[in-house]
């Protein structure tokens, strides 16, 4: 399936119900009172968060929504039927934004959680509603009012417990197929990984949490450039990250410098990162070289947990999980009885989705930006001239 973490899509409620003009007759009443009903109210459209969906790329191919019309009130003091409620599933950890404001409508991270992004119609009243002491025989109606018409966005970020951050090609891909079910693409070359991939680790038949690794970080990241700038709001929804850093570079590179330059660029991106929990995991320790730039890591971090481990021996690994496994169930501990905490986890998550986004539409105005009058081309010319 296609993982797609960006749709627009428009969503219209639908229209409320005509109140009706109507009088009550008879055979042997000629002249009797009125009997107008009142309309149905519009649907409105919300959405409802799903377990079992991971992607917004039906949204592709069905953008458009709307909600069903109230019926139409009719004499004998009959009601219209009210529209039903649209429901559209989205997957856990779908951001609302309105897409004319750019304004946050709201955010599904639980599961069976609704947001009604579209109200329904008011219904319009027959003319029995407007019966009174003075007013015997009213021919007012009115009708039913139209319902809201939006253009909205939906900004996937995936829920994940634990999040793998590093450049490409650090093992972050090779780790997540070690310890889960999880079968991404893995090849030795950079970017293999072109979208974010999920994993459950089960660490026994009572414990276990949920990986995300997402595209590398390379330097430049936060000005647009590589692919793990756009994925960056997926780890706005971790609680602990894991930072591998390949510790025997094939191309000479040295870790320490590799490792800060991730951050570096993590920090730019959102500098709300800098109060996450970030673990350093030293790679590929299965080889030789990689003793040697192990040491320079833990001194250059002195104040983080750091481990050694090798995705393919196994070195390590167990040792890993277990303790990410203990973190991970503290957090969750402390979200279930803190609402304070639990409150400033959820902030998080909308700090950096807003810089995320903040910096896409910096980069995509760079992108925009016109060439200048005399530019590369025309001074090459002139050089040559």
């Amino acid at each position: 399936m296609q993982f797609v973490d960006e749709a627009v899509i428009e969503v219209e409620a639908g229209k409320g119900g005509d109140g009706a003009l109507s009088f009550r007759r008879a055979r042997n009443l000629a002249k009797g009172g009125p009997d107008g009903g009142n309309g149905g109210n519009g649907g409105s459209v919300q959405l409802v968060a799903d377990g079992a969906l991971n992607t917004l790329v039906d949204f592709r191919f069905k953008p458009r929504y709307r909600g069903a019309n109230g019926g139409a009130g009719r004499g004998q003091d009959k009601t219209g039927a009210d529209g039903g409620t649209l429901a559209i599933r989205v997957p856990l950890g779908t951001t609302v934004l309105d897409e004319e404001t750019r304004t946050t409508i709201g955010d599904l991270h639980s599961l069976g959680e609704t947001l009604i992004v579209a109200h329904g119609g008011r219904r319009g009243f027959g003319n029995a509603h407007f019966k009174s002491s003075t007013n015997r025989a009213p021919r007012q109606h009115t009708q039913g009012a139209p319902g809201d018409k939006r253009r909205l966005r939906l900004e996937l970020r995936v829920v994940a417990d634990v999040g793998l951050l590093g450049l490409p090609n650090a093992g972050k891909s090779t780790l997540l197929a070690r310890v889960s079910a999880s079968r991404p693409k893995i090849a030795d070359y950079p970017f293999t990984t072109l979208v974010p991939n999920l994993g459950v680790v089960r660490v026994d038949y009572r414990s276990s949490f949920v990986m995300a690794d997402v595209p590398g970080l390379i330097q430049g990241a936060a000005n647009g450039a590589g692919l793990g700038f756009r994925f960056v709001k997926h780890l706005s929804r971790t609680r602990l990250l894991l930072h591998l850093v390949d510790a025997a570079p094939a191309d000479g590179s040295d870790p320490v410098d590799n490792a800060k330059s991730v951050e570096a660029e993590l920090f730019a991106c959102s500098d709300a990162f800098r109060s996450r929990d970030i673990w350093l995991v030293a790679t590929k320790m299965d080889l030789p070289e990689a003793s040697v730039g192990l040491p320079g890591l833990r001194e250059a971090f002195p104040n983080r947990r750091c481990f050694d481990i090798s995705a393919v021996s196994g070195h390590g690994v167990d040792g890993l999980v277990g303790a990410a496994m203990t973190r991970v169930a503290e957090i969750r501990e402390r979200l279930r009885t803190d609402a304070e905490f639990a409150a400033q986890e959820h902030g998080f998550s909308e700090r950096v989705g807003d810089h995320v986004r903040q910096k896409l539409l910096e980069a995509k105005l760079r992108q925009e930006e016109p060439c200048p009058v005399g530019g590369a081309d025309d001074g090459a010319a002139g050089r040559v001239g």
